[in-house]
């Protein structure tokens, strides 16, 4: 009988923030589906959702997590001086902040995440596309981390097909 794992308290913040900004679990394991359907026979919603899930437990997930989210509601609250507030308000191409953040939770799975991240950034499936939407809010970082998650989820999978020690090293 497996118990029931007790979540930190920036765990747990980190989820609700995702959840109130309109992102699920699912969305983020869709993603992963998205990137590693092609790669593996037989793949499951279930084993995305749960690849997704042990990226949320890593502790530089959950600060990216709630750092990118917060500056992007205090850019929607306009409470960020200028140049700031403008620069995240129209999420400025050449900023480049929101991927950094992003590519601390790429790199906790190795270099494969970066190419997955790349790849899904440009293309923006799913949960993305929605994000990446200027009129459903400030998203400047938010979008850039669930495509993150998503890539440190895909590459976890990845790596499990060849070394199933990686997934005892991140319990």
């Amino acid at each position: 009988m497996a118990t029931e794992r007790k979540q930190s308290p920036l765990e747990q913040k980190a989820r609700k923030w995702l959840t109130e900004r309109g992102v699920k679990l699912e969305d983020i394991a869709d993603l992963v589906y998205f990137l590693q359907n092609k790669y593996q026979e037989n793949l499951t919603m279930e084993e995305c959702l749960e690849n997704v899930e042990r990226v949320l437990r890593k502790r530089e997930v959950q600060n990216a997590i709630i750092t990118g989210i917060h500056l992007d509601v205090l850019a929607e609250e306009n409470k960020l001086e200028q140049p700031l507030q403008e620069i995240l308000e129209t999420d400025e191409s050449l900023y480049g902040i929101d991927e950094v953040i992003a590519l601390s939770i790429v790199n906790v799975y190795g270099s494969i995440g970066f190419t997955n991240y790349g790849y899904i950034d440009k293309v923006k499936p799913g949960i993305l596309e929605k994000l990446n939407d200027k009129s459903q809010g400030c998203h400047t970082f938010l979008d850039d981390i669930v495509g993150a998650i998503a890539a440190a989820a895909s590459s976890r999978l990845a790596h499990s097909q060849t070394n199933d020690s990686i997934l005892d090293e991140d319990e």
